[in-house]
């Protein structure tokens, strides 16, 4: 062997272990990695397994997240009955009501309407809400219950410009009403009103038995003049016709009567001016004399005192005189 070819062996063996070395860095150093063979061969070195690899970011262990179910309680909490969303409605006015009897000719459900037929003659339109009761004798019912050509009594009062009905009765016990109107014709067997809460007269019949009755005390049936106010409470006979129990005579003619009480309301425009009585607790509508210059402090709330003519179906004051002023 020559000189050369021994000093390429020595320098081969020399060199071997330092590629073992750098082979073994490069591993450390990176995932894949090649190193020379006496053969030539590649050699590819297996990914690491440490656990602090970045297998654990790898895109194929992210996984999307699910949305959470909604809470159907939380939605159910918020579900409000419609009915409690409409405003209560106002308070029934303090009125004094007015018995009418009839028939039921009509019931109107979508405008909460019923059209009574008067006994006597005559028809009233009343509304009804869900501040009216409906018995049917001493049990309460409801508008279901109504039927067109019952027989029923209706409690009712003026509420603006509109009749109301407070209270509807179904088969009373005592077939009764009550009307209040002012006298157009005077017989010896019957009578006959003009009632503001019926378009039409009404006619009632007059029995010996009727009694007339004053300022509470009773009087002969000569007292009754036309244009006269009066209150009737009447029987129903179940034949069409209605007969006077009681003629309550509330004002003649020509009369001067005192009314003492509080303002309730004053429109200076028409010269209406309505009272509550602190005699008898009943509401009056009184015309100012158009003549006579208002004094300064008649308001609504102020304490009168009125004097006024009954002449021409209503009331007229004479005089008013300021008590004490609105509080």
């Amino acid at each position: 062997m020559g000189a050369n070819s021994i000093k390429q062996g020595a320098v081969k063996n020399c060199l071997s272990p330092f590629l073992v070395r750098l082979a073994v860095g490069c591993v450390l150093i990176t995932p894949l990695a090649y190193a020379q063979t006496d053969g030539g061969a590649a050699i590819v070195s297996p990914p690491s397994t440490d656990p602090r690899s970045t297998e654990a970011i790898q895109p194929n262990n992210i996984q999307p997240g699910t949305p959470a179910a909604p809470d159907a309680t939380a939605d159910a909490a918020i579900v409000a009955d419609p009915a409690t969303l409409l405003p209560d409605p106002p308070p029934v006015p303090h009125k004094n009501a007015t018995l009418v009897g009839g028939t039921l000719e009509r019931l109107d459900r979508v405008r909460d309407k019923v059209t009574v037929r008067v006994f006597g003659g005559g028809r009233v339109d009343a509304l009804f809400d869900p501040r009216t009761h409906v018995y049917r004798g001493q049990k309460e019912v409801t508008i279901a219950d109504l039927r067109q050509g019952e027989r029923v009594y209706l409690d009712t009062i003026l509420d603006g410009t509109t009749v109301f009905a407070k209270t509807i009765r179904l088969n009373a016990a005592a077939a009764a009403g009550e009307s209040q109107g002012i006298l157009l014709n005077y017989k010896a067997d019957e009578l006959t009103i003009r009632d503001g809460l019926s378009p039409n007269a009404v006619r009632i019949r007059l029995a010996p038995s009727t009694k007339f009755v004053r300022d509470g005390r009773t009087v002969p049936a000569s007292t009754l003049t036309t244009g006269s106010l009066i209150s009737v409470n009447f029987d129903s006979t179940g034949n069409g016709h209605d007969v006077a129990r009681e003629i309550s005579i509330l004002a003649l003619p020509g009369t001067h009567y005192t009314f003492v009480g509080q303002v309730a309301h004053i429109d200076l425009r028409t010269g209406l001016l309505v009272l509550n009585s602190s005699i008898d607790h009943k509401t009056y509508e009184i015309y100012l004399d158009s003549r006579g210059t208002p004094d300064d402090n008649l308001q609504t709330g102020a304490t009168v005192t009125v004097v006024a003519n009954f002449e021409n179906s209503k009331y007229v004051a004479r005089s008013v005189t300021v008590n004490s002023e609105k509080k």
